[in-house]
């Protein structure tokens, strides 16, 4: 059973999926989607939920078309916390379980903050300062990256290579053989770019780009 809340309307929807229920709420600057999965999201998990997550308000522009998911859902010992803020030109995810649902979505927007200071302190790096994603992010209400956390993220080594047409079976065999946790191909059926990698919570995920290759 789906539940969507819109401008404080139920509407109620059944569909077979593993999501046991689903919350919007509105913000001056952002878009919220609450998931349950395997959890029921209760009025009152939304709205602590809700109040965490509009700290982060500040950091992207009232007029953005910026979205924020955050999924949370019950494990053998603990939640997991999933959120993924959409932007216009990129898209910014952290992952965290914890003992406590409300604990693991504070790390959460701990990480997503940090991947911000992160991002602006790239940008204060680079020469030419041009960035796709530098008008959808309110860079002046980000605290500057601590030394100590500022790191050499030069590029030390380049590496490039002919892309061999293969299926994924061969593209996963060749990746154990080497030991990687991502292997970059070109897909035999349809000549697109793509990368399969290993998740962390077991199997693999293929990821191909959309471009054409003339």
């Amino acid at each position: 059973m789906v539940f969507f809340v819109c401008e404080s309307r139920f509407v109620r929807y059944n569909k077979n999926r593993l999501l046991d229920n689903i919350i919007w709420k509105g913000a001056n600057s952002m878009k919220y989607q609450i998931i349950g999965k395997n959890i029921v999201v209760t009025e009152g998990i939304e709205n602590a939920i809700t109040k965490k997550l509009s700290r982060m308000d500040k950091y992207f522009p009232i007029d953005d078309k910026a979205t924020c998911r955050a999924v949370v859902s019950s494990q053998k010992v603990g939640a997991k916390v999933e959120i993924t803020i959409f932007l216009p030109s990129m898209t910014l995810r952290a992952e965290v379980e914890n003992a406590d649902l409300y604990a693991a979505v504070d790390f959460a927007i701990d990480k997503l903050e940090g991947q911000m200071r992160k991002l602006k302190t790239r940008m204060d790096r680079s020469s030419s300062k041009k960035f796709s994603f530098a008008q959808s992010i309110v860079f002046k209400e980000i605290e500057d990256e601590a030394e100590e956390d500022k790191k050499d993220d030069k590029v030390v080594r380049a590496k490039s290579y002919y892309l061999t047409p293969m299926s994924i079976d061969e593209a996963i065999t060749r990746m154990d053989a080497l030991g990687h946790s991502f292997f970059l191909y070109l897909d035999e059926e349809d000549d697109h770019i793509s990368v399969v990698y290993v998740r962390n919570d077991g199997g693999y995920g293929v990821i191909q780009a959309e471009n054409e290759i003339k």
